[in-house]
């Protein structure tokens, strides 16, 4: 497809009337970076990748809607797992290497993608309802990007009310932790510089850090279910 085509038209407009903080996030998933990093987290992506392979009665024969498909590798491990039709949408220019994607791996007959705001765009003529709505929404501590409200969006406006959401459930845990990196600042070469050990503990309490962490040497506490969101049935409040 062409940069100039109605759909990209009537994209461009609405990343123009968006608010600084929204074009900026959009933008930073039409650099490949940030996609490297998503795809090369093996836990995350094979996760799907069984979940859909292993389960060819939900996808054989139906019609899927991929929500924020980025380079199209869900949309694409639909189609390889069964699904008749496959819809991606997608608002960065992320899209227009995702449709060459999907045209190099011979899937354009299945999948078609679409660029714009879950919220504004129209799906293919021939795609009225979808069996499936699947999705990579979740960020840091499950809801951080609040992209979870773009799919519920689209599970209410186009998903059958027999379809499935996939995920369909998701669960945020909670343990205390303990990080005994601050004491660097105790002894930094015989120096004391506790005043940069007590601005970092400060600063954790409304600047979390996002981080790897051994588990067996930093979690402290037991773990608890903090919520649970099932994508089946879960609303804006």
């Amino acid at each position: 497809r062409q940069r100039d085509t109605a759909e990209n038209v009537a994209a461009d407009r609405c990343y123009e009337k968006m608010s600084g903080g929204d074009k900026g996030y959009f933008n930073s998933y039409a650099r490949f970076g940030i996609h490297h990093e998503m795809l090369s987290d093996a836990v995350r992506t094979e996760g799907y990748q069984r979940f859909l392979l292993n389960n060819p009665s939900l996808l054989k024969g139906k019609t899927v809607l991929d929500i924020g498909c980025g380079t199209g590798i869900l949309s694409m491990m639909a189609a390889k797992a069964g699904a008749k039709r496959v819809v991606g949408i997608e608002m960065s220019d992320i899209v227009f290497d995702a449709q060459r994607i999907v045209q190099e791996n011979g899937l354009s007959d299945i999948i078609t993608l679409v660029r714009g705001k879950c919220e504004e765009v129209k799906l293919p003529p021939d795609v009225d309802k979808v069996d499936v709505v699947i999705s990579e929404w979740m960020g840091y501590m499950l809801l951080y990007e609040s992209m979870l409200d773009s799919v519920i969006y689209a599970r209410d406006k186009w998903m059958h009310p027999d379809g499935v959401c996939m995920p369909h459930k998701c669960t945020m845990l909670i343990a205390g932790m303990a990080d005994d990196r601050l004491d660097f600042w105790n002894d930094v070469y015989g120096f004391k510089m506790s005043t940069i050990r007590d601005k970092i503990k400060q600063s954790a309490h409304h600047d979390p850090a996002v981080e790897h962490f051994n588990g067996e040497r930093h979690v402290v506490t037991s773990t608890c279910v903090l919520r649970t969101v099932d994508c089946q049935t879960c609303s804006v409040a």
